[in-house]
This record gives structure tokens, sequence and C-alpha cells, in this order.
């Protein structure tokens, strides 16, 4: 007789294995997309791209292994193995990594912190760059295929991409909820046809696979070291995406992305890019585009179809990877309040962010009408994504030093490794700055720019708030002994330093010679951290009678809400009734200054930005029958 436990440990363990499954067939739509349409443009680009390189047996061989040896140290080792282990509390993305970082930095270490928190911000700003090309490239890249099918339709492909792109911002609003559930299907179909296609022209070329030795790619560097040098910039594109690895950590799980990247998607890249170095070894005309040439005549045009879908899917992950992005910016301080819209009641991690929807919308069409062809795009295409790779090094070998405590003998020869990598692949992408290399660093540029000019403006604006503001317990004290009266119900006033009366407060003592009888002063404070426990969410302190501190504790990837959070305070004994309290929000105006500690240009920027910032009763979820407004006009001070 079998003991009683087995029949109820075997479909656990079934079950657990079947999730792991689903997720992971899910994770190839979201996390692969990108990666997963490089062989597109990738290989091609080596050969017929900004630095046009003969197509010679040995330089053929050499570009395979160094996509190989790419793909297997890059994204098997540095970002599978080693960085997803560098967990937020389950979040990933190159702002959870630096705050991490950052969180490992002594308290009194303030430099280190602003250092770590700054390759944080622009590493995301490199990010943005990459978010306005993917859309772009991807998706000519797999429309341009139609110039095999009827060279006719050339003319065409521009307005067809573009058309594709505009449809697919379009949709944006309604969320990836529905689509996803067909992102994961779609995407096997893919990395099945790119391998069946590669593997039937490894088997026409079986030398192609010597190509995993090394030697190879020392052989084309040694012999060629200048052109080597240049088609470096171009291998570098077979890893685009690599960074949604880990960025969407968070959505599927390490477990699960691990298993889709080893069992399904690098061993499809690894046959088609062989396939496609095998078809240049027999025919070196076909590197003017050997992804398609790959696939039988008859068979293109239902290819051009697939890739088309693959390329929208690659593009939608990115373009929700802003979303995400600029949500946990926000969280963290380094931009204004925008209109986040939750798409989906279920996943925290589904939003909408319009105003950030239709300015990629406005520049991934520029790009496609400004650049034409898809070549000219992956020129621009490295420079953001090799950035993010340095970055993501220095970081992630910070956390192994201080929040691992690894020993440095293990910890500086693998960074010093990596660190070459990336700095190789950086500066030969340099070489296209002027191939249309220069926009994703331009675009950082300005976004690192505005991303710092915002937190910076922030600081200062609240340093200056401080000053209008006196200490609670002196305001009590005057407002008794001024014989300020106290009028029957509650307020909830916007505070944003605990221990001090907020101006808002102060005006409406001083203006109305009242205070109502109940003052909550409600602090939101956005932690280093992806998610907040419920029961460390909210603290409340009742040292100054007649007046409740409260402090809600947000992680960076969580919305605030205002309800839940008196909510949560009257259950801890503020002695106010949600239902009928009012809530009194500070509105600023910023007054430019000579004396401040900022250009007068940035402070304009941030008086802009601050004038566009999203109503505090929208973003925080305010009743908006019972919310009234105080106007400051502030001058920023150190």
């Amino acid at each position: 007789m079998s003991p009683p436990t087995t029949p109820a440990v075997a479909p656990a363990k079934a079950s657990g294995s079947k999730r792991k499954i689903v997720l992971g067939v899910g994770a190839l739509g979201v996390v692969f997309g990108d990666i997963g349409t490089s062989p597109l443009y990738a290989f091609q680009e080596i050969f017929d791209g900004a630095h046009s390189i003969p197509a010679l047996e040995s330089r053929v061989m050499g570009a395979a292994s160094m996509v190989f040896w790419t793909l297997t140290l890059i994204v098997s080792i540095k970002y599978v193995l080693i960085v997803m282990r560098a967990d937020n509390k389950g979040e990933g993305g190159i702002m959870a990594l630096a705050s991490l970082a950052a969180g490992a930095v002594s308290r009194m270490a303030r430099r280190p912190k602003i250092i770590i928190m700054g390759l944080g911000i622009l590493g995301a700003a490199l990010f943005y760059g990459d978010g306005m090309i993917t859309p772009a490239v991807s998706v000519l890249s797999a429309v341009e295929g139609l110039e095999l099918v009827e060279p006719g339709l050339s003319a065409w492909v521009v307005p067809i991409a573009v058309v594709i792109l505009i449809a697919l911002f379009m949709v944006q609003r309604h969320g990836t909820g529905k689509m996803g559930a067909a992102f994961g299907p779609v995407m096997f179909v893919w990395f099945c046809c790119i391998a069946v296609f590669g593997f039937l022209s490894v088997i026409k070329s079986p030398d192609v696979i010597r190509a995993v030795n090394p030697y190879h790619a020392y052989e084309f560097f040694a012999g060629e070291p200048m052109l080597a040098f240049l088609a470096l910039g171009s291998v570098v594109l077979c890893v685009t995406g690599a960074e949604a690895l880990y960025a969407d950590m968070g959505q599927f799980g390490r477990g699960p992305i691990r298993f889709s990247w080893f069992a399904i998607a690098v061993p499809a890249l690894y046959l088609n890019y062989f396939g496609q170095a095998g078809l240049v070894l027999r025919d070196p005309t076909a590197v003017a585009n050997p992804f398609y040439l790959l696939v039988p005549q008859n068979l293109q045009l239902p290819m051009v179809v697939l890739a088309t879908l693959a390329t929208v899917i690659a593009s939608q992950a990115v373009i929700s990877g802003a979303f995400s992005m600029t949500k946990q910016a926000i969280q963290l301080d380094y931009l204004p309040r925008l209109l986040v819209k939750h798409t989906s009641s279920s996943e925290q991690g589904q939003v909408y962010v319009p105003a950030v929807n239709w300015m990629l919308m406005a520049a991934v069409v520029l790009l496609v009408v400004g650049f034409q062809n898809s070549s000219n795009l992956s020129s621009a295409y490295g420079i953001a994504v090799t950035g993010t790779f340095v970055i993501t090094t220095c970081l992630i070998t910070y956390v192994a030093l201080h929040k691992w405590k690894i020993r440095p003998l293990f910890v500086w020869p693998v960074f010093a490794l990596f660190f070459t990598i990336d700095m190789a692949f950086f500066a030969a992408n340099l070489t296209k700055f002027f191939h249309g290399g220069w926009f994703p660093l331009a675009s950082a540029v300005i976004i690192f720019s505005v991303l710092m000019t915002w937190h910076r403006g922030r600081k200062l604006m609240f340093n200056s708030l401080r000053e209008l503001g006196p200490d609670l317990r002196t305001f009590a004290r005057q407002i008794k002994d001024a014989g300020v009266k106290r009028t029957p119900g509650s307020m909830v006033y916007l505070s944003v330093e605990e221990g001090k009366a907020p101006f808002a407060l102060t005006q409406h003592a001083n203006l109305l010679d009242a205070v109502s009888e109940q003052v909550v002063l409600l602090r939101f404070q956005v932690l280093d951290v992806p998610t907040v426990a419920d029961h460390d969410r909210v603290t409340v302190t009742n040292d100054v009678p007649g007046f409740s501190q409260v402090t809600a504790k947000f992680g960076f990837m969580e919305r605030t809400n205002a309800g839940i959070v008196i909510d949560d305070a009257v259950r801890q004994g503020v002695p106010i009734d949600p239902q009928t309290c009012s809530y009194v929000v500070h509105q600023i105006s910023i007054e430019t200054s000579k004396d401040a500690p900022m250009w007068i240009r940035r402070q304009r920027l941030f008086a802009v930005m601050q004038r566009v910032a999203s109503n505090p009763m929208i973003y925080m979820h305010l009743p908006t029958d019972r919310v009234l407004g105080v106007w400051t006009v502030v001058k920023l001070r150190k």
C-alpha cells in the first residue's frame, strides 16, 4: 500500500513543473522578443552595414565565432547566471540594480550613493534611447522582407512600417493583458522556424560548426584587427534585448526565464546564426539579406508575416518596459507626476503612461522616416545597448563586493573580463557615431539632464519649503497662545517632512484664524525597494495633541493611494472619518533665482516640469469633491 502522502506530493510537483513551463513559454514572448528577432539584421549588418566588409571565409568564420561567444558570455553567463541573482525583492532592471547597490552603501557615505544612483539614471536614459530605436529597426527589418518577395514593393516598405508602428502605439491604452496571452505561442513558433531554417543550412555547410572554437575569432582579430574591430560594433546587435532578461525577472521569475533561454531561445539563435554564416560561405552575395535568403522562396511571404508579428511583440516588450521605467522614475522622484494608468486589476506591473506613449510614437515614426532602412537604424542601435552593458557590469560588481560580500579575489577577475568585453563593444560602436550613433547618445544626454534636473530641483524646492513652515510643536503652541479657533471636522494636509507644519496649514491658520479640530499630516515616502509589506506601510505619531502625523511608505514599483493609507491610519487610532475628511494640497510655482545652485535654464526647465506634473489629487487618488488647494511661489535655495 502506498504511503498516504504520495498522492499529495506528486500533483504538487507536477503543478509546479507545469507552472514553470507555462511561465517559460510566456517569457518567450515578453522577455526574448527583442533578442529573438535580432537575427533579422545582426549578421547582415556585420558585412553589409555601416562598415562594408567583404565576406571572405576567414572573416565569416570569425564573425560567427564572435556571435556565438557574445551570446554565451554576455547573455548566458553574465545576465542569466550572474546578474539575475541580483534581485531587488524579486524585481530586476537597471534602476532596481542601482537601488540594490545604493542600499549596500554606508549611510555615512553619501557620495558613493550619488554616483551609483547617477549610473542607474544614466542606464535608464540609455534604455529610453533603446526604446525608441527597437520598434523602428525591428518592424522595418521585418517589412523589408517584402523586397525579396516582390521588388516592386520597395517604395511601400517605409509607409507600411509606419502604419504598423502607429497602430501598435494606438492600442497601448488597452494594456498588454489580452495581447500577452498570444505572445508566448507566437514566439515559440518563431524560434522553431528560425532554428529549422538555420539547421537546414548548417547541414549543407557543416564546417561552419567549427566556429564554436574561439580561435576563429582570435584569428580574425590577429589577421585583420581593424576590420575585426569594426565588425565587433555590429556583432553586439545579436544581444540587443539582453537587459530585458533582467528587467522582466519580477514578472516571470528567475527559473522560467533561465529555462526558456537554455531550452529554447539560445539553441535556436545558435542554429540560425550558424545557418546564416553557412549560407554566406556558400554564396557571399547573400550578405545582402542572409536571414530571408535562408527561407525557401515559397515560404518567404509567410515568414515576412511571422517576422512582422515577432517584431511587433519585441517592440511591445520594450514599450511596456519604458512605461515601467517611467513609473519607477516617478516613484524615485526623478520625473514629475505623470498620469499612470493601471491596465490590469491583478498585475500591478501592467501600466500605461500616455505622455510617454505619444512621445515614443513620435520619435519612432521620425526615426523610420529619417533613416529609411534597417541598416541605417542598426548603426544607431549599438551605443545605447553597450552603454547599458558597461553600467550593469559596474553596478553588479559593487553588489557582489558590498552586498553579497564575495571575496575581491574572485570578483575583480570577473569584472575585468566583462568590463573589457563591454568597453570593446562600446568603443567599436563609437565608430558608427556619424552613421546614426549620435542619436541614442544625444537622447540619453537630454533624458539624463531632465531626470537629474527634476531630482535636484525637488530637493532644493523642499529645502525652501522647510523654511516656510515652523516646527509642529512650535506651531501648536503659537496657535494656542494666539487663540486660533479649532473648528469641528478633520483636515488632511500633505506634508514633506516629519515634525514640520506644512505651509498650507500655517496659511490656513494665518488667513482664516482657524484650524480644524483634528489635523492629519500625511507624508508619502518612496523607498529604494520594489514593494513594502502591508504591516510596514503606515506609521502614526500622536505626540502633539490635535495633530496626527501619518507616514506612508511605498516601494518604487507600487502605486500611491491616499485613501488606503487613511483607512489604515484610522484602524491605528487616528480619530477622523475617511468619508467626510477634507484634503489640502500645496500647489507650487517656481520663481527663478540667480542665487540658486542651478543654472537659470535648468530652473526654467524644472519650472515647466513642475507645471506639467499631474495634479496631486489624481496621482494620489484623492476624492476630488473634498480637495482644497493652496498656491505658493517658491524660490529655490540651497
